[in-house]
């Protein structure tokens, strides 16, 4: 007699097949309209603060680096911190620590975004609601009738390496940010770029004289008056 094989099937596999077809296309569309949500929202705030180009807000991770411009933080250190929490939060045990290291960038720029509308810190707590958090604290800045006001006190990190001093085209230099540049393919018109890009020189002090150029003779000293 030969063997007999068995193959049993409790149905778990159908139901996790069955999980997926309805869950993961509620997932995507879900993804997807956080996007759209969060883009909009980003793309009113940027015009509140005077950034060229609506397209700006519709690019991902590239929206983000403008709006941590505009929070005061430098858009590299915000990468570097997002691409370090993304590598090293797999590490077993100690992960989610280094994962925490984005978060704490972000609400180091959406701290100072917040202050440039008038709110303080308290109103980041709105992230700790889940998945909606984020979107109602972009919503009331984009949509709340306070204006931005990029006039407000430098940033804790402004001496160091976290400190903003990108020139990008189209996107405004904030007060606070102090920026060496000689308003070269960065800067973008007046409040754009360099401070002072685009400025026309004052004119020099009347009664001066400049002097004269290298190997000629100097003009002589106008003749006194005739007594």
């Amino acid at each position: 007699m030969g063997d007999s094989y068995y193959y049993s099937d409790d149905g778990s596999g159908l139901a996790a097949l069955a999980f997926l077809v309805v869950l993961l296309p509620i997932l995507l569309l879900s993804i997807l309209a956080g996007y759209l949500i969060s883009s909009f929202f980003l793309m009113k705030v940027f015009e509140k603060a005077g950034v060229e180009g609506k397209w700006r807000a519709w690019v991902p991770i590239y929206n983000v680096l403008v709006a941590a411009k505009l929070g005061d933080l430098s858009p590299w250190a915000y990468l570097v911190a997002a691409v370090v929490s993304g590598v090293l939060s797999n590490i077993p045990v100690i992960g989610f620590i280094f994962g925490l290291v984005a978060l704490a960038a972000a609400v180091m720029f959406g701290w100072r975004l917040g202050l440039k509308f008038g709110k303080d810190w308290p109103l980041l707590l709105l992230w700790l609601i889940p998945g909606v958090g984020f979107l109602i604290w972009l919503g009331i800045l984009a949509f709340g009738s306070a204006r931005w006001n990029p006039n407000i006190p430098p940033a804790p990190w402004a001496n160091t390496i976290l400190a903003d001093k990108t020139v990008w085209n189209g996107v405004p230099v904030q007060p606070s940010q102090q920026v060496a540049g000689n308003g070269g393919p960065g800067a973008g018109g007046s409040g754009y770029g360099a401070p002072g890009y685009g400025t026309t020189p004052p004119p020099p002090a009347r009664g001066y004289t400049p002097p004269p150029a290298a190997g000629t003779t100097p003009p002589p000293p106008p003749a006194g008056p005739v007594v």
